[in-house]
Order: structure tokens, then sequence, then C-alpha cells
């Protein structure tokens, strides 16, 4: 029997284990979390008894769903939760538990990975009390509890309105939300949104109604300005409005994001070739509509491969599934993988409308102050990794990298990297896919000092 190891417990991997699954197929299926769910329909933690409902709103039936085919599959297939998956080569795929590393062989391995929030620096992001929109989520979803007393949520994105709403319905106080995308292009992009999934899109409306009809100000085209501090904790923010006006906003805490960044770093470990998507402005995995790789046996599904949200990656992961059936010999129901297919192009047209509605605000990285930090890490500023791209010539991302040691750190890039290409492009003049990407390097994330020699599992 072939081995098949997929990556990831989210939509995307949970149904590719189904399909799979079904087939009587034996499925090893590696989670970083310890309950299978995702970032998207993560489960609360036990002892917890809030409702469906309360937690996921508009989305409890599809979080319910997805939670209730996992729990029947556990038992059919090998299930490694909270192991994280630190290098993939020549078909095996390098993990380690707690602090015992393994190495898992396979023949299929398919790349469920998710996504992680995508972030612009502004003074003052260091500022303990400043989180992004996915980790006050799961402050939320996963310890119940708010990030501060009086909580600005600023970025852009429909994750922006829907963690402002969540907070809104557990009786936290949101001082505000601002976006950086201009209210023209929400306009612009309204009837293709309309057009390619209608009930989502007045689903993204009422949240914004919701913020409203709650008393919450609503700005869209603002410029961050700065984050507040009192040499310890937020006290403030302040931004330009899409007028020109400076204005401030007294808070506490502050939730960060410019919509998501796929996690491509084992595929780019694995040899899968990527391409610069033009709408995202971000370098994505190439696959074929089904999600096979360049590199055989390998497949991508899900935000990991492009961020099209849960739906979409439910529909990916199975027919990432399909495809592995397809090449290993087995049958496939050709109706089904038709049927996925439309649904996938119905997703991808809503996936590039709502990329016209809420652009990623390249454009602010030239007006980041070089003495910001880009790469926490590595404590790097903007002045830093300016200075490696011109007086040292390092127009190229891995060598300002080397120069500058930007992306060097515990993330490996994963929050810098995006905006540091848009940095060293803007300061040289040139296309941001003209400075390349930073390349995978393993561990993609920090392994345990105690960690035992590897043995095959």
């Amino acid at each position: 029997m072939p081995d098949i190891v997929i990556i990831g417990a989210g939509p995307a991997g949970i149904r590719a284990a189904e399909t799979l699954a079904e087939q009587r197929l034996p499925v090893t299926l590696v989670d970083e979390g310890e309950r299978g769910g995702g970032q998207i329909y993560r489960r609360q933690p036990a002892g917890f008894r809030r409702s469906y409902a309360s937690l996921y709103g508009s989305e409890a039936g599809k979080a319910k769903a997805l939670h209730d085919t996992f729990d029947r599959l556990k038992a059919r297939i090998d299930y490694r939760p909270n192991t994280l998956a630190w290098n993939i080569a020549d078909n095996v795929l390098h993990t380690v538990t707690g602090a015992v590393a393994r190495r898992l062989r396979f023949d299929a391995a398919i790349l469920a990975t998710g996504a992680t929030d995508r972030l612009i620096p502004v003074d003052g992001w260091t500022t303990p009390g400043v989180y992004s929109l996915g980790a006050a989520q799961i402050a939320l979803k996963a310890q119940a509890c708010a990030i501060g007393g009086a909580v600005v949520f600023m970025g852009t994105g429909p994750l922006l309105y829907l963690v402002a709403c969540q907070y809104v319905k557990a009786g936290a106080r949101v001082a505000a939300v601002l976006d950086t995308s201009p209210l023209s292009a929400r306009h612009q992009a309204l009837p293709r949104l309309l057009t390619s999934r209608p009930g989502l899109a007045l689903r993204g409306l009422r949240l914004i109604l919701q913020l409203r009809s709650a008393g919450i100000p609503v700005e869209t085209g603002i410029t961050p300005l700065a984050i507040a501090n009192d040499g310890a904790n937020v006290t403030g923010l302040r931004y330009r409005s899409s007028s020109g006006e400076i204005e401030e906003l007294a808070c506490d805490a502050v939730g960060l994001g410019y919509h998501l960044r796929p996690e491509t770093q084992l595929a780019d470990l694995a040899g899968c070739a990527l391409s610069f998507d033009e709408t995202s402005r971000l370098w994505l995995p190439k696959t074929d509509p089904d999600g096979r790789a360049s590199v055989a046996g390998l497949y991508l599904a899900g935000d990991g491969a492009r961020i099209a949200g849960a739906d979409a990656a439910e529909i990916s992961g199975r027919l990432a599934a399909y495809a592995v059936l397809a090449d290993l010999g087995h049958g496939v129901p050709e109706s089904k993988r038709r049927a996925l297919h439309r649904a996938a192009r119905r997703l991808e047209r809503f996936r590039l409308a709502l990329a016209q509605a809420f652009p990623w605000p390249h454009w602010l990285a030239g007006e980041i102050a070089d003495e910001v930090l880009v790469c926490r890490c590595e404590k790097i500023s903007a002045g830093e990794l300016r200075h490696a791209a011109t007086t040292l010539g390092a127009a190229e991302l891995n060598r300002a990298k080397a120069f500058s040691r930007v992306g060097m750190g515990r993330c490996q890039g994963r929050y810098c990297g995006t905006i540091a290409a848009e940095i060293v492009a803007a300061t040289c003049g040139r296309p941001v896919d003209g400075v390349g990407r930073l390349r995978g390097q393993a561990p993609v994330k920090p392994l345990p000092l105690a960690t035992t020699a590897e043995e095959a599992a």
C-alpha cells in the first residue's frame, strides 16, 4: 500500500484525509495543532462550553460539520497532533513531536499548510498590546479573552471586519476599525463580488453595518502613522484620514492585519516551482487545477497554495485527494470532480474581486520611517534594510538578507519577508517581483534544544 502523508488538519487537510480514507487508503495526518479544525475553525479548549453560534457566528454550521467529520475520521487514520513538520526532501517528511524527531517516508504528500497574517510595520508596532488579527482571534476563540479593554483594529481585508465583529459580539469595546483600502475600491469591486458569491458578499456588508450600528467608527482610505505608548503599553494610535487630517485615538490594544500569506516554506524546500502572482503580490506554488505541484508526488491544497478561504480550501483538499487517487491508479468520480472545478472557478473569481476591493497597500513601504523595525526577530530597521539595498548593493532580497540579517530569525521571514521585498523594491525603483523572494530554510520553525536524533516512523 502507498504511504500518503497530509500536512495540516484545517479544512483542506481534513477533506483530503476524508476522501482518501473513503477509499481505505492509509493516511498519516500531521497536525501542528492539538485538535483538527485549523485557524478559521479553531476549537475551544477542553472544558469550555461555548456554543458553535457564539464561536463561529454565520459559519457555525460549517465548523460543526468539519469538526464532526474529523472526529469520525480520527479512528481511521494515523493522526499526529502537536507535531511540527520542519523539513521535507526526497519523499521524506521530517517531523518533531515534543522533543522526538521522526522521518516519514511517503509516496504522496498533500501540503495543506495554511496561512499566516500579512503585516506592515508601523512606528510602535512592537509595543506590548499590539497583536496580529489572527492572534487577536485566537485569544478570543481559544482563551475566551480580549486583547485589551479598548481595541483598535487596523489593516485591510475581510478578516479585519470579521474579527472586529467577533469582539463586539463577545462584549469587548472596539474603539475603531481603520481600513487602508479606499472606499472607491470596494465600490468598484462590488459588482464582481455580488455576481461570484452574492451571499458571502452581503454577509460581509452586514458585518460593516453591524459595526456602524454599534456606534463604532469605521474609516477607509487611512494611512497608519504611529502606535503610541507610555514606554511599556499601548496608549493610542495616530493615523492620517482619507481627507488628509491627522487623527489620534486612545486605545490600549491594536489588532493589525493586511490579508494573509500562504505558508509556502515546505513547498519551497521540497523543490516545488513558485511563480509571482500579480494580484496578491506574492510568490505562490505552481499547481495544476487539481493541486499537483511541479514535483511528482507532491500536491497542494487550501490557503497554503493561495488565499481563497475555508470553502475553497475544502474543495481544493478534495481535488488534491482525487489527484492522488488518479496518480496511484484508482478510479475518480469525474462528475464530482467537474462539479468541484466549477465551484473552484467561481471562488477564484471572488478571490480576485476581494483583492480589488481590499488591495495590499504596498505603497506604504515607502512611508515606513528608517527607525521602524521591519524584522522583529533580528531587530533590523527599515533604514538598515535600505542601506543594504543601496550602499551595499543588495538589490536582491536574499543578498539583502545576507548583508542585513532580515528574515534570519525565529519566524524565518514569515512576517517580514513580503514587506522587506516591498521596501527593497521601492528603495531601488524596481518591481517587487524583480527583487526575488526569501528562499526557504530548514527548520521552518525552531526545534527544541532537547530534540533527540531522528528515527524512522
